[in-house]
């Protein structure tokens, strides 16, 4: 890999001969010539350098409800960007070609990246998603991008497990404009066993910090028989609920995929969980399946569909200032 690659990482400390990486919570501590979990920050010459700085591998102009993010522009476009490596090591995830992978890729700058995205202003586009993979461990360039995409005025999205310690998150959340919070389980066994981490905690954090200064939704994925009890699906209810009735809730549908072979998810233990989740939140929707009015957006108010959806055709009626046209009510949603 070329030098150009290359930055200095910031959220480090030298400890001896090996660096203490302080991005998120796995800590790694790295050896010279290694890298940590992620695979993607490594120790070199005693100095934290990131691997995959302006290195894109997958990028598409995506409808923002394929993030997902219902309650941010709906019907809008968003140039999405991702890149190799992840601080977990999900036995089931979705995205491992990238994740776990070491695609080739790209070299994109910061400045590339913006233009790319005002080159498709034209198409709809409202900005920059940092997706597919997770931005995290792309800390550096998500946050000289997002900072350069805000002065052009550009959104910036993050689609992100929500792992990460709150130094390096306040950073993000000054440049951030809406984030999908992947929260895989309520049970720390569930982090250990199958993600590769001691808890969920910081995820669940991070919501909370981040609810009322961006936009927040959270996405959980119900794999088979491991985290879609009921008795799961309520607790995490209670925990979302907590931080807001209006926090949306994406509950989607898991199918096999890399080291995971549980059958998918039964139709009708995603039809229950959205039917409990309902209970506590005023915006749930499910996922990953072809379900009448499963992704229209309700006024909790007076129950009319504001936004209403099929597959990534959006068609929006809500007033110019977002909220619900019979009504009035807010349903916290950024038009």
């Amino acid at each position: 890999m070329s030098e150009e690659r290359l930055a200095e990482c910031g959220h480090w400390r030298a400890e001896g001969d090996s660096i203490v990486c302080g991005l998120c919570p796995q800590g790694c501590r790295i050896a010279e010539g290694g890298t940590g979990i992620c695979r993607v920050r490594q120790n070199r010459g005693g100095r934290l350098v990131s691997l995959n700085y302006a290195r894109v591998t997958s990028a598409a102009l995506d409808p923002i409800e394929k993030k997902p993010l219902y309650h941010f522009h709906p019907g809008a476009q968003v140039l999405s960007l991702g890149t190799f490596g992840c601080n977990l090591s999900c036995r089931f995830c979705q995205n491992w070609q990238i994740s776990q992978g070491s695609p080739e890729g790209q070299t994109l700058s910061p400045d590339g990246a913006i233009q790319a995205a005002l080159d498709t202003r034209g198409r709809g586009n409202i900005g920059i998603a940092y997706t597919y993979s997770e931005p995290i461990v792309w800390f550096e360039y998500v946050r000289d991008t997002a900072a350069l995409a805000h002065e052009v005025g550009l959104k910036n999205v993050l689609v992100t497990n929500g792992l990460i310690e709150e130094e390096p998150l306040e950073e993000l959340l000054e440049v951030i404009d809406a984030m999908n919070v992947d929260i895989k389980s309520m049970s720390d066994d569930f982090y250990q066993r199958l993600c590769g981490i001691k808890s969920g905690e910081v995820a669940r954090r991070t919501v909370e910090r981040a609810f009322g200064r961006v936009s927040v939704e959270i996405t959980n994925l119900l794999v088979t028989d491991e985290n879609d009890s009921e008795d799961e699906v309520r607790q995490l209810t209670d925990w979302a609920a907590g931080v807001s009735p209006d926090l949306p809730l994406h509950l989607s549908a898991y199918r096999p995929a890399y080291k995971f072979e549980a059958p998918p998810t039964p139709p009708e233990r995603l039809a229950r969980a959205v039917e409990i989740a309902r209970e506590g939140l005023d915006y749930v929707y499910a996922g990953n399946v072809t379900v009448p009015g499963a992704s229209d957006t309700i006024c909790p108010e007076c129950g009319v569909a504001v936004v209403e959806r099929h597959g990534y055709s959006t068609v929006s009626k809500l007033n110019a200032d977002g909220r619900c046209p019979k009504c009035g009510g807010d349903v916290n949603v950024v038009v």
